[in-house]
């Protein structure tokens, strides 16, 4: 799986990353994975014209040490659709920005 994995977390700057998916990311029935909505912007025309499949996501999977952001953008609605693919440069630079602002935001180092 191709992803942007934040690791070398603190015990105290998972809890503060994870006191912030849980109030801001919708949270996946399995523990530890939170869902992160691709803006409409960035959506690939296949992507755009499955409006059955809206919103798109990437799987965000939180551990104690690590952050890990897949670039696979999924569909929470099927398990697999065309417009299910690895992530356009753009929709990739956009994951990382979101988790490097979110790290910066909440003071974490690594």
């Amino acid at each position: 799986m191709k992803q942007y994995l934040l690791d070398g977390l603190r015990l105290a700057d998972y809890q503060k990353l994870k006191d912030y998916l849980d109030k801001y990311l919708e949270s996946s029935p399995l523990d530890g994975i939170y869902w992160l909505e691709l803006t409409t912007e960035l959506l690939t025309p296949i992507q755009k014209k499955h409006e059955g499949c809206h919103p798109q996501v990437f799987a965000w999977i939180l551990e104690e040490t690590y952050l890990s952001c897949e670039f696979l953008v999924r569909v929470k609605k099927n398990i697999k659709c065309d417009c299910m693919d690895y992530a356009t440069k753009e929709q990739r630079d956009w994951i990382i920005d979101q988790a490097d602002s979110i790290f910066e935001k909440l003071d974490i180092c690594i």
